[in-house]
């Protein structure tokens, strides 16, 4: 099991392989604090624009962490997705010349769909949510016929997560330390890459796991101390929702980084994603409101320091995101 400083320096191998296939994404600070007539408090808020990422969500630099790392050059591969992860891992499979079969939940938002049809792989719906696609595309795997390449469970594509805390310690401006990062937790990849290159780099960087109530499996896990079963439900953060493997090597990486863990409905994260688009000028899926909404609802414990909020993805469903705008 890779440890945190370990995690951390594969990070930085994995940026050397997949730096001429991803953006380096901007970190923006918050429009509505730029523009605030009240006086400063010394909060600063930025924002780590993943949304702006190829693909539109950062799960493109642990896909192609792992596709540039994959040794067997012949073998058919498969993996599942609740749609980020299937849109970055059909691209690198396309840039990379992979051959790739994506399994999707049933209920995969329709934009997400058709993104990954359009790099040319053979996808596959199967069950109401994204730990039961993940099961039969491991079943699948398990005949000899592919090599399953999990959407977390993988320690090159934790290493590709992680990237985005290399590039963000290189954009604070010089002297400024970061207290606090928000970052949503579906699986866990997202978070123990970038905690474990934070806390690498600067052990006293505050990580803030941000749970949707309605799928809360990593933020169950940690409290469990194991893989721990929750009932899943409808979601904004679709991204984030469903199970996580029994041997998620996630977990023990989550434990290790982790500070704290925020809880959110589905009304504080409709709100975010109001906020962010209204006040930031930025339209995101539900999942990186999430971790906004995160920092909403604790942000009278971080007065006075600079937080960053992991915005990490836009490939939202136009009729969804349509009606929380609108407030329908």
């Amino acid at each position: 099991m890779a440890t945190v400083h370990e995690t951390a320096a594969s990070a930085v191998q994995a940026r050397n392989r997949i730096s001429p296939h991803i953006y380096k994404t901007p970190l923006i600070p918050a429009r509505s604090q730029e523009n605030s007539t009240k006086p400063s408090t010394g909060t600063r808020i930025l924002f780590k624009a993943e949304n702006f990422q190829r693909t539109g969500s950062f799960k493109l630099r642990g896909a192609m962490s792992k596709l540039s790392a994959f040794s067997g050059s012949g073998n058919k591969l498969i993996t599942a997705s609740s749609g980020n992860h299937g849109i970055a891992a059909a691209c690198a499979a396309q840039t990379l010349g992979r051959d790739l079969t994506v399994v999707l939940p049933e209920n995969v938002v329709p934009a997400k769909l058709q993104k990954i049809k359009s790099y040319g792989v053979p996808v596959i719906l199967h069950g109401r949510e994204t730990g039961l696609a993940e099961q039969h595309a491991q079943r699948l795997a398990g005949s000899g016929l592919y090599s399953y390449v999990s959407p977390y469970n993988d320690p090159d594509i934790i290493a590709g997560q992680g990237t985005i805390a290399l590039e963000l310690l290189e954009q604070c401006e010089p002297g400024v330390t970061v207290d606090n990062i928000f970052i949503a937790m579906g699986g866990g990849g997202l978070i123990s890459g970038i905690g474990s290159v934070m806390k690498a780099f600067n052990p006293r960087t505050k990580i803030w796991g941000v749970a949707a109530e309605n799928s809360k499996a990593l933020a169950a896990s940690i409290a469990a101390g194991r893989v721990a079963e929750v009932e899943h439900r409808d979601t904004l953060a679709d991204a984030v929702a469903g199970g996580m493997d029994a041997d998620s090597v996630t977990l023990p990486l989550a434990m290790a980084v982790v500070d704290e863990t925020v809880e959110c409905n589905e009304d504080e994260i409709r709100e975010a994603i109001r906020v962010l688009a209204f006040e930031e000028n930025m339209i995101v899926e539900g999942s990186a409101a999430l971790a906004f909404a995160g920092f909403r609802k604790v942000l009278d414990l971080v007065q006075g320091e600079t937080s960053v909020v992991v915005l990490c993805g836009a490939n939202y469903d136009r009729d969804s995101i349509k009606g929380v705008l609108l407030d329908i």
